[in-house]
């Protein structure tokens, strides 16, 4: 990240960073950053949004107004904030675990009512900050501290789900592509309605070394070249259309009842 971005947009008194070496959150941040710049969205108009854990983290190092929420409500507080000032463009940052297990149940309705949110999940196939548990994007057969002897159930496409759901705009990249992600999380920022990027990240610590991908150079081959193996690591935008955003048909609604 050049030094113009950083000082605009980071608190540089948080830094450095807390993330492991070969963690790519970091990759996603700075991908964040220069969406954030190249959609010429003013800085006072934005609110960003994180949840817990180590994505979320990220929140805390962007010079934003910025809400570090309870684990899995990320997406409530974002609705909320929302709800109170429509002008503002709310960015929610939050893990796989959090944007999709605890608050699993707030993704699908925020999709379903197509609130003017954009989400960036972080997704690195685990709880990586509370204990390297199973999360529900762990691959079938994946070791983790919670499936030693390989995890029995089979992990959802998280970009299928809130399509299912009523999204409107739904992309999925990785930190192995970057021009990439930052164009698809641009698109996101930019279209109205409930926005979701999928983010496919590397956790060598608590997922590559329990994995056999001893290195985080293994962890980005894998997404650079994985993509015609296996589905779930196929990168796009998958979907991008217009449709009634909650929030605008509130205001509407509520402009015409009459008070007592």
């Amino acid at each position: 990240m050049n030094q113009g971005l950083i000082d605009k947009y980071l608190r540089k008194d948080k830094l450095p960073h807390i993330w492991c070496s070969g963690c790519g959150n970091g990759i996603i941040l700075k991908a964040l950053v220069e969406a954030i710049d190249a959609s010429n969205i003013n800085k006072e108009d934005i609110c960003i949004v994180g949840g817990i854990g180590c994505s979320s983290r990220a929140a805390q190092y962007m010079n934003f107004d910025t809400i570090h929420t309870l684990h899995g409500r990320a997406i409530p507080y974002a609705t909320g904030i929302k709800l109170a000032n429509p002008k503002m463009k709310v960015i929610v940052i939050s893990g796989d675990g959090d944007a999709t297990a605890i608050g699993g149940n707030h993704l699908i309705h925020a999709c379903r009512r197509n609130i003017d949110l954009t989400v960036i999940v972080f997704n690195n196939n685990i709880y990586g900050m509370t204990g390297g548990q199973c999360s529900p994007t762990t691959p079938k057969d994946a070791r983790t501290t919670t499936s030693e002897g390989g995890n029995l159930c089979r992990d959802f496409d998280i970009c299928k789900l809130c399509d299912a759901a009523g999204a409107t705009y739904i992309a999925r990249s990785t930190v192995a592509h970057y021009n990439h992600l930052v164009k698809s999380i641009e698109g996101a920022i930019l279209r109205k309605g409930f926005s979701v990027v999928e983010a496919l990240t590397t956790c060598p610590v608590q997922y590559g070394r329990r994995n056999k991908l001893k290195k985080p150079s293994d962890m980005i081959n894998v997404l650079k070249n994985g993509g015609a193996e296996n589905e779930k690591l196929k990168i796009g935008v998958f979907k991008d259309e217009n449709e009634d955003e909650y929030v605008e048909q509130y205001l509407k609604y509520i402009s015409t009842q009459v008070i007592i």
